[in-house]
């Protein structure tokens, strides 16, 4: 067994390492808005948007959203359809891809691009009617999806350690 000062130190590390992972780059974010939105968010850490695609059908709306970055963002689209803004590290926009504007659209944060933080929208065509086994399938969720909502994984990790450690260090 590891000494007193050494043990605490090592949890104390491990601890550490885990709550790193809290500093996620932007708030996960429950849409308020109905299933028709799709939210894109920036992860900083890879400078990148996330998701860096989506693909949606006319009537949808997109929300660009970002909070607490440490570095500042913008979304514009290179056809000039949309943006969000100048370059800030909190965004909250929505753009609303109405009929007649199904298309491929590319947009880009300008701070970024160099770096190839860039990211695609495709819009489809509008369909009369939805398929209801479509419906269904969309909003499966899988076991491991619902449990990554309710518990993330460094909380996961710190539970872990900590009864780890206090199961092993006696």
């Amino acid at each position: 067994m590891l000494k007193s000062k050494e043990s605490k130190f090592f949890l104390t590390i491990m601890l550490g390492f885990c709550f790193l992972g809290f500093q996620s780059t932007s708030i996960a974010v429950e849409s308020e808005f109905s299933d028709d939105t799709v939210v894109i968010t920036v992860d900083s850490t890879n400078l990148q948007f996330s998701p860096s695609e989506v693909t949606i059908s006319e009537g949808q709306t997109v929300r660009f959203f970002w909070s607490g970055e440490f570095l500042e963002h913008n979304a514009v689209d290179q056809g000039g359809l949309f943006r969000t803004g100048d370059p800030e590290t909190e965004v909250d926009y929505s753009f609303t891809f109405d009929k007649g504007t199904n298309n491929t659209y590319d947009f880009i944060c300008e701070p970024h691009e160099l770096l190839n933080m860039v990211g695609t929208i495709i819009v489809e065509p509008a369909e009369e009617e939805l398929n209801s086994t479509y419906s269904v399938e969309t909003k499966e969720e899988t076991i491991s999806q619902k449990i990554n909502k309710i518990i993330p994984l460094p909380v996961l990790l710190s539970i872990i350690i900590v009864f780890v450690y206090y199961r092993f260090d006696r």
